[in-house]
This record gives structure tokens, sequence and C-alpha cells, in this order.
């Protein structure tokens, strides 16, 4: 299980595979100077509720990977993730649609 941490604050665990494709999203729009909203649900442990926080090319995050094996690359996500982040609901983790693709590509040779 994996974490995403924003500005030393808050963070939430993802699992691994979903960081990766979170992270592909996040990254992109910021090379491109979009910022964005991320929203997550909020464990019931930690009073449940939701969490939702402005991510703009200043912000300071980290993608905190418990393995150390890349992900592959299920392109579908991808797209599916950059579309809710293009909305006005901005990015949530949605659930992993089918690849689309012949084969999953490494991180590496994922294009944004």
């Amino acid at each position: 299980m994996g974490k995403f941490i924003y500005e030393g604050g808050p963070k939430v665990d993802i699992n691994d595979r979903a960081l990766t494709h979170l992270q592909l999203v996040m990254t992109a729009k910021l090379r491109r100077g979009e910022p964005f909203s991320f929203t997550w649900k909020e464990d019931s442990s930690l009073g449940g509720g939701r969490v939702t926080l402005w991510i703009h090319p200043g912000s300071s995050m980290v993608f905190k990977y418990e393995g150390s094996a890349h992900s592959a690359i299920n392109r579908a996500w991808v797209d599916a993730l950059a579309s809710a982040a293009n909305a006005p609901t901005g990015l949530y983790l949605v659930s992993e649609p089918p690849n689309v693709s012949n084969h999953d590509q490494s991180p590496e040779g994922a294009s944004n």
C-alpha cells in the first residue's frame, strides 16, 4: 500500500498500482500548467467524510510506493482518470477498466 502525501500534510493510502496511474495523470496535468482538484474518501477509522485538495504547479507532492517494482500501465485507466481530472468535479480514483490495448506499457513507456 503506497501513500500520496500533499504539502507534508494531508495523506491517503492508495495501492501501488492505482498510485502509479494517479501519478501519471497528475504529473501530465502539472507539466502542462493545469491546476485541478483531487478528492478522496477518508477511511471510517479517520472519521469518514472526504478530502479535496487544490493541486497546482507549485504543489509539493510525494508518491511513496511500498514495493520497488513498476506497475504495468493500463492506458484505459489513465484515460479515465484524465477525463475525471479534466471535469468540473476534478480528479478522483475511478475503478480500473479493462485494458483495451493489446499489451500493458511500463511507466517509462507511457505517453501523457
